[in-house]
């Protein structure tokens, strides 16, 4: 698979929007990401403008003769295939995975389902639902995948609303609230290893990043607010194992139907065996960011990245 790259000259002549904000529960993130892109393609010459979604009529857009989305919306809304398909009934191209990929990979539910029909290594799991959850239904999940669990909402990012639990209380709590964000939720079997994330841009895996934290695990705030977590990329994984685990985000990438550019998270477990965790279609792009800090090893600036991104959002025009 070849990725087509739109001439950055014709693309200085259209006129882009950069739809950031929204309304999930990752709208600050969003904001922060937004504001990163749009400077970074004002300073590139691009003729952009920013639009925060929050209460905004995207049918004007077509109305504004915009040529052409960046779409740095997270979570609900901008990362689950709901913008996407609006901006192609609209008719605008735009960055990033479609309709499809873009909502096969942001429910954690079925991409784990697609991951085991796929032969991809991803952690036991057993999925809960609202409608049919009872507190006796937790010894069984428990039995089922080990006495430690990672509970995570089918639909939220950035950790929200993930919990681990030990025993069946914690697990009864961590599901009620878990059903706060989402009817259906995802219960993994606890993966004691290293954390890695391996940003995909085209065709290309870049160097992955370890992610290093003293919390129990790389929860929000770990992401967001605590200045004790450490990134190293590159990471310490030999070249060959290294080379095994961007092989494996690609395929993950590719199985979700993901496209365009995006992030893979994974996991080691207690015996070094990598298991997938997500495919992230919309990861955040402030500039101090996983994707950018994996950019800059690849040898791309924050401002080659976000138009490498706009040259392969093709999509509609390809």
């Amino acid at each position: 698979m070849t990725e087509q790259l739109l001439d950055v000259a014709s693309l200085k002549q259209e006129k882009l929007v950069v739809l950031y904000g929204g309304d999930s529960a990752e709208r600050e993130v969003s904001l922060q990401s937004g504001f990163a892109i749009f400077d970074a393609l004002k300073s590139a010459g691009f003729n952009v403008t920013a639009v925060d979604t929050q209460g905004f009529d995207i049918s004007t857009l077509k109305q504004q003769n915009v040529d052409r989305a960046f779409i740095a919306l997270h979570g609900r809304g901008g990362e689950d295939g709901c913008i996407q398909g609006a901006l192609e009934y609209l008719q605008i191209p735009y960055t990033g995975s479609g309709v499809l990929g873009s909502a096969l990979s942001m429910d954690k539910v079925r991409s784990k389902q697609i991951f085991s029909a796929s032969n991809l290594p991803t952690a036991n799991y057993a999925v809960v639902n609202a409608e049919d959850f009872n507190e006796q239904s937790a010894d069984k999940v428990l039995s089922d995948l080990g006495h430690k669990v990672m509970v995570k909402p089918a639909n939220e990012g950035s950790s929200i609303g993930m919990a681990i639990a030990n025993n069946t209380d914690e697990l009864n709590k961590a599901l009620i609230e878990a059903f706060k964000y989402d009817q259906q939720v995802l219960v993994e079997a606890w993966l004691s290893g290293r954390e890695f994330t391996v940003a995909v841009v085209g065709d290309e895996a870049f160097p992955a990043i370890e992610m290093v934290t003293p919390h129990e695990f790389y929860d929000y705030q770990a992401k967001y607010q605590s200045k004790s977590t450490e990134y190293h990329c590159p990471c310490a994984l030999d070249s060959e194992r290294e080379g095994q685990l961007r092989q494996l985000a690609l395929k993950a990438f590719r199985a979700t139907g993901a496209s365009g550019w995006g992030r893979v998270d994974v996991m080691q477990d207690e015996h070094g065996n990598f298991n997938l965790l997500e495919v992230n279609t919309v990861p955040g792009m402030t500039v101090t960011s996983l994707v950018p800090k994996a950019a800059k090893v690849a040898g791309y600036d924050f401002q080659q990245l976000v138009t490498k991104v706009l040259q392969i959002s093709n999509r509609l025009k390809g």
